[in-house]
C-alpha cells in the first residue's frame, strides 16, 4: 500500500516537473505612473490642490522679494526699521513653511487614498491577465527579470480597458 502511494506521489511530482511553469513580471511602479486611472488620479489631485499651490507660489515670490529688498537696502536702513523688516520676513517665512508642510501632508494623504483604488484595480487587472494567459506566478518586485517575462504593458492595457468599460456604463 505504501509503495503504491509513494509511486502515485512520485508520478504527480514528476508530472509537475515536466509541465513548464509560466512566470510573468509586472513593473508596479510603471503601472501606477502610466496607466490611465493613475494619470486621471494625478490630474484630479493637481486640480484639487491647484489653488493652494498657487497661493504658496505667490507667498514664495513675496518672500523672495522681501529677502532681495532686505539684502539690497539693509545697509542704508535704520537699525529699528531693519529689525522690524527682518522680523516681518521671519514671521512670513515661518508661516509659509508651516503652510507648505500642511499642503504636502494633505496632498500626499489624498494621493495615497486615491492611488489605493488604482492599486486595487491594477491587482484585479494582473489577475485577469494571469488567468487569461494561464500564468502560474506573477512577480511584482525583482532584482532582475528577463524582459520576455514582462507583462506590464498587457496589465496597463487591461487596466485601461476595464476602466473604459466601467466608466462608459
Amino acid at each position: 500500500m505504501i509503495p503504491l502511494l509513494f509511486c502515485a506521489v512520485l508520478a504527480t511530482v514528476a508530472q509537475a516537473a515536466v509541465e513548464p511553469s509560466r512566470i510573468g513580471f509586472v513593473n508596479a511602479d510603471r503601472v501606477m505612473r502610466e496607466s490611465a486611472p493613475a494619470l486621471r488620479v494625478q490630474k484630479k489631485i493637481e486640480k484639487e490642490f491647484e489653488k493652494r499651490d498657487q497661493e504658496l507660489q505667490r507667498v514664495a515670490k513675496q518672500l523672495q522679494t522681501m529677502q532681495d529688498n532686505l539684502e539690497k537696502n539693509s545697509v542704508t536702513m535704520a537699525e529699528p526699521d531693519r529689525r522690524a523688516r527682518d522680523r516681518e520676513f521671519n514671521d512670513l517665512n515661518r508661516d509659509f513653511q508651516r503652510r507648505r508642510r500642511e499642503y504636502l501632508e494633505d496632498r500626499n494623504q489624498r494621493q495615497n487614498e486615491e492611488m489605493a483604488g488604482v492599486l486595487d484595480r491594477a491587482n484585479r487587472a494582473i489577475r485577469q491577465v494571469a488567468e487569461a494567459e494561464k500564468f502560474d506566478l506573477i512577480i511584482q518586485e525583482a532584482v532582475y527579470f528577463n524582459p520576455r517575462l514582462d507583462i506590464t504593458d498587457k496589465v496597463i492595457k487591461a487596466l485601461t480597458d476595464t476602466t473604459a468599460v466601467s466608466s462608459s456604463k
